[in-house]
């Protein structure tokens, strides 16, 4: 018999790069954007709204990154322990793991006596058993892992992309805060729609609500920098 193997129609969603991706560049994005205007606002010189930039961009990539790599990496852990568990209950109570997967499979609609010939197939082969009852009871995939690694690579590299385009006009010697405001603008909403494409959101609508609400940060902190700046002065 051949076997037709269907195309790969699907993106790849479950790797751990995605999230931690989106996230670190818009986290960039906005809180370097908002860290910049508070400085601003506060009175500070270009040199030192550079170096504020270049330091909040240091410590929120290496925070991020240290923050998803430890995330994963427990969830991983937790995974794993979970999994372990299944593994010795198949090896200890066969017969009662068989009827429990007949139960979830007759719970979904199928047939009973069907069900149970489904489940006494499958727990003829113990690792083949122990993979259905990992996906069936635990909603996870053993075969594939999110990496931590991944995850804080994707997060530091992301994060640094977004933070870098606030503060990149003061180290090309700019001195108003005009072209940071435009670069970041269209960067929230640039990265904003390109979500939103991923998501099938329409794109406008994600690019205005990212750039509606990056601007609100930037423009609370703005408004707190001015405030102690004249209060300092």
């Amino acid at each position: 018999m051949t076997v037709v193997e269907l195309p790969k129609q699907h993106r790849d969603v479950t790797g751990g790069w995605l999230r931690p991706a989106v996230f670190g560049v818009m986290d960039g994005l906005v809180s370097n954007a908002a860290l910049i205007a508070g400085v601003v606002g506060g009175g500070a010189s270009a040199t030192v709204v550079a170096i504020t930039g270049l330091a909040g961009l240091a410590a929120g990539a290496f925070s991020m990154a240290t923050g998803e790599y430890t995330s994963v990496r427990s969830q991983d852990e937790v995974s794993q322990a979970e999994m372990a568990i299944e593994r010795r209950e198949i090896d200890r109570i066969p017969e009662a793991k068989e009827r429990a997967l007949a139960l979830m499979y007759e719970a979904r609609g199928v047939e009973p006596a069907l069900a149970r010939e489904v489940a006494r197939q499958l727990h003829r082969d113990k690792d083949v058993a122990w993979r259905v009852h990992v996906r069936e009871e635990l909603g996870v995939d053993p075969d594939v892992l999110p990496s931590p690694w991944t995850a804080a690579f994707s997060s530091f590299a992301a994060f640094s992309l977004g933070a870098l385009i606030p503060v990149l006009p003061f180290l090309l010697g700019f001195t108003s805060l005009t072209l940071a405001v435009v670069l970041t603008a269209l960067g929230l909403f640039t990265t904003g729609a390109l979500v939103a494409k991923l998501t099938t959101r329409p794109m406008w609508y994600g690019g205005l609500r990212q750039l509606l609400l990056g601007g609100a940060a930037a423009a609370v902190t703005y408004t707190v920098g001015t405030a102690f700046g004249a209060a300092i002065t």
